[in-house]
């Protein structure tokens, strides 16, 4: 899914690793902890630079609900913390607690995989994923906005907004 500014040059899609096939690029199972993968992609067809550092991009739910992508440190912390077995069991038999570790390597996928680009320059892409904390939450009529894409002269291109497949 995409939306393309023919006048602006500038064409942005989206695509939501939201099935297992697309998944399996990643070792850690995002889903199981409650966030969406969705790979972002900015071309810029232009003759001049484009400036991302004041981008934001926000996941709308059909339900109108607003989520930002998660940083790298929300990420970490989900992983590393597990959500425990809440089962009561009715004697008052000590639990253990649950405890989770991120290793290196998912650090360094996590952080290498981050959509991370700050400008597009000219007749180039940047793409790289954001990753969404959508817990249960439903997506159909989902869409992404993004905003604050400037034009060399620092002046801010016209919205896009990429409706996300149901």
């Amino acid at each position: 899914m995409h939306d393309d500014h023919a006048d602006e040059k500038v064409a942005i899609a989206a695509d939501p690793y939201d099935s297992a096939d697309k998944a399996k690029i990643f070792s850690i199972n995002f889903r199981e902890h409650g966030f969406l993968p969705i790979f972002l992609i900015i071309t810029n067809d232009g003759d001049q630079p484009i400036s991302l550092a004041d981008i934001d991009v926000k996941l709308i739910t059909g339900h109108h609900s607003k989520i930002a992508p998660a940083s790298s440190d929300d990420i970490y912390r989900r992983l590393a913390n597990p959500r425990a077995n809440t089962n009561e069991i009715p004697l008052p038999i000590p639990q253990k607690k649950v405890k989770g570790a991120i290793n290196q390597k998912e650090r360094d996928e996590i952080e290498s995989s981050q959509f991370a680009a700050r400008a597009v320059e000219p007749h180039t892409t940047q793409s790289g994923f954001l990753f969404f904390d959508v817990g249960d939450i439903s997506l159909p009529g989902s869409h992404i906005d993004i905003t604050g894409v400037n034009d060399a002269k620092g002046t801010e291109l016209m919205y896009f907004e990429i409706q996300l497949k149901e």
